[in-house]
């Protein structure tokens, strides 16, 4: 007569056994994940208000350039936030009409930009307030943070929907 015991058995049925029974008992898992086209899924994510408008690059060049100069820190914030009470859109459409010297902030803050559009792309947030606005993250510029957990975005271009973007 033969008998097994525990030890006869490899490590690995153990293991098998346990995934099988998770996988058997919930098959739907991903069914429980809220996806982006649910009702009120981005209101839920972003959580605050979002205004925009439209204003000269010229109007606030020292804001932008300064902000521009802040890049770095401000991709970093972007990482950190997870609830913010406002997003200002802030659409330039006269970006790159002439030299100015946003343009010139913007080439030497190249790398820097690149990640915090990067940073942007990842954050549910920020994302979301930029993307449902019609936004590309490639159109964004310039972010800030100021005080009462209100952050602005600068994106080159016309506001969509004017019907002159």
């Amino acid at each position: 007569m033969l008998i097994s015991t525990d030890s006869d058995k490899p490590a690995w049925i153990h293991a098998a056994a346990a995934a099988a029974f998770l996988l058997a008992s919930a098959p739907n898992v991903a069914l429980m994940a809220q996806g982006l086209d649910a009702e009120g899924a981005i209101d839920a994510i972003v959580g605050s208000d979002i205004n925009t408008g439209e204003e000269a690059v010229t109007a606030d060049e020292e804001r932008i350039v300064a902000a521009i100069e802040q890049t770095a820190e401000n991709a970093a914030e972007v990482r950190k936030r997870f609830s913010i009470d406002r997003v200002d859109i802030v659409f330039l459409p006269d970006f790159g009409d002439e030299e100015t010297a946003v343009d010139a902030k913007m080439a030497e803050f190249e790398t820097e930009i690149g990640e915090l559009r990067n940073e942007i792309q990842g954050s549910a947030i920020f994302y979301h307030a930029v993307n449902s606005h019609r936004i590309l993250v490639t159109d964004v510029i310039a972010m800030e943070f100021g005080d009462d957990n209100v952050a602005t975005i600068f994106v080159a271009g016309r506001e969509p929907g004017t019907g002159l973007e």
